[in-house]
């Protein structure tokens, strides 16, 4: 009986450990601070699906997109190789905003991420949708397009 409950005593007492440990908590900022973060120089990662970023995106100088969710004919679904993306591709040093359409797949992207070992990622509450309603700046692939093309006619310029 002693072994069994000294057995069942350090089980309870590691329960209660892994419950009440301190985890990182992900900071969520308005998209006032975002932009003004991006601003001094944090990274911004898209977490919305590929066709969503193509649609219009956040603008930043560093940014990424790798999305948190997949779409399936079953619905939504993790993409199970995000969090080996994202340590592909950014350092877990960097100062990350993480976004996506309204701040819920961010939020969850960002605790993945904290719980991984990044350091500095916070969440933009309201996401892309409020960024939009403030009529912050955006870019569109065909922005860009068209920006390529102005660049190749000044240096094909004679």
């Amino acid at each position: 009986m002693g072994v069994a409950w000294v057995g069942l005593s350090f089980g309870f007492v590691l329960l209660v450990l892994l419950l009440f440990s301190p985890r990182p908590e992900v900071v969520t900022v308005d998209i006032h601070e975002a932009k003004e973060l991006i601003k001094s120089g944090y990274g911004y990662l898209d977490v919305r699906t590929v066709e969503e970023f193509k649609e219009g995106h956040v603008d930043a100088p560093k940014i990424f997109n790798i999305p948190y969710l997949f779409n399936t004919p079953g619905g939504m679904v993790k993409n199970p190789e995000f969090l080996e993306k994202v340590s592909s591709t950014c350092k877990k040093e960097e100062r990350l905003i993480v976004g996506c359409r309204s701040g819920v797949r961010s939020l969850s992207a960002a605790a993945d991420m904290l719980k991984d070992g990044f350091k500095d990622v916070r969440n933009m509450g309201g996401g892309y949708l409020a960024w939009l309603e403030n009529r912050f700046s955006i870019k569109k692939p065909e922005d860009e397009l068209q920006q390529v093309i102005k660049l190749k006619e000044v240096i094909d310029k004679p």
